[in-house]
């Protein structure tokens, strides 16, 4: 006997180990049909998960507030899925969820470009009308390293090697597509559905390492419903608008170069301005008796932080403004 304890207090039992999908269906049709993933003893788990013991479990559906890493999750790869569909040369690496959406670092020869993610959101959106059925396997470490070295994914195949020994091989499979992964994900692509974007393109490398081969990023976002995809752009509209760096640029002010970057090279303006700022706060600072040090610009990067010494100055009682 399996018994499961709900969020609202009441309890259900079952005569042997019972599914999250199987829970919802007892429970009632509506929430079989909402279920996205189940949490067991606060761990989030797929629908398909096997409960085996008595457990506190609560069904996850598109309005809970765990759904949105789900979502982010599984847009990365039916992203990943889309993006070898049309460039079938295109290594994967990782692609988590992250604040306010995901991304997915690629290996190719060839640069994506911003022009590529109309037809890669197209790809995404029929990836999603085939409702392709999301099933965890388990793999055996040494058949996991040989099929990723044979469809000659080096990196995932990599990966498998530093996962410890007693960590199972998890493998996601949808449709003809897999990818290796911890999970959970949704039961099906279709419960995604379209709510996302791509974003924008960005640089890394395998592993952090600069040494490693240099991936290709892309960024994307991922929301519950249409209404919140629009009301976060706007968002980024509105940023982009206060943007320091176009402002500064638009306004004459200052601008970057790659020679320096992190730095600015002010403008007649700008540097009237900065000056402005600097002797306001400056006589803010004198009336309230605070003093000022200057430290080098540039220090010997040989020496090790503990190794810097700063003498103790003695200063007056300061007081806060």
């Amino acid at each position: 006997m399996v018994a499961i304890s709900l969020p609202d207090g009441s309890v259900r039992n079952f005569d042997g180990p019972v599914s999250g999908a199987m829970l919802a269906a007892d429970i009632g049709p509506g929430l079989a049909k909402a279920a996205l993933a189940i949490k067991v003893d606060g761990q989030l788990r797929d629908l398909s998960h096997k409960i085996k013991v008595d457990a506190s479990v609560e069904i996850v559906t598109r309005d809970h507030h765990d759904a949105l890493d789900l979502l982010r999750h599984d847009a990365a790869h039916v992203f990943a899925e889309a993006v070898q569909e049309l460039y079938p040369e295109t290594q994967i690496t990782f692609g988590p969820a992250i604040e306010d959406g995901f991304y997915y670092d690629f290996y190719r020869a060839e640069p994506f470009t911003p022009n590529d993610f109309e037809e890669m959101e197209k790809r995404m959106c029929e990836i999603v009308d085939r409702n392709e059925e999301i099933v965890r396997e388990v793999w055996p470490r040494d058949a996991a390293i040989a099929h990723f070295r044979e469809v000659g994914e080096s990196f995932k195949a990599e990966h498998v090697e530093t996962i410890p020994d007693d960590e199972d091989i998890s493998i996601y499979r949808q449709g003809e597509w897999l990818d290796l992964c911890a999970g959970p994900h949704l039961p099906s692509t279709g419960k995604l559905g379209k709510s996302f974007k791509l974003l924008k393109l960005a640089g890394a490398y395998w592993r952090g390492d600069a040494n490693n081969p240099q991936l290709q990023r892309i960024y994307g976002t991922c929301w519950r419903t249409d209404k919140e995809l629009k009301a976060y752009l706007h968002r980024l509209e509105e940023a982009e608008k206060r943007d320091h760096r176009r402002l500064g640029r638009e306004m004459d002010l200052f601008h970057i170069q790659e020679e320096a970057v992190g730095s600015v090279f002010w403008h007649p303006k700008g540097w009237t301005l900065y000056r402005e700022a600097e002797r306001y706060m400056r006589s803010r600072l004198e009336a309230a008796d605070y003093v000022e040090v200057k430290t080098p610009e540039l220090i010997d990067p040989t020496i090790r932080t503990p190794e810097l010494k700063t003498p103790e100055l003695k200063t007056p009682e300061l007081k806060t403004p």
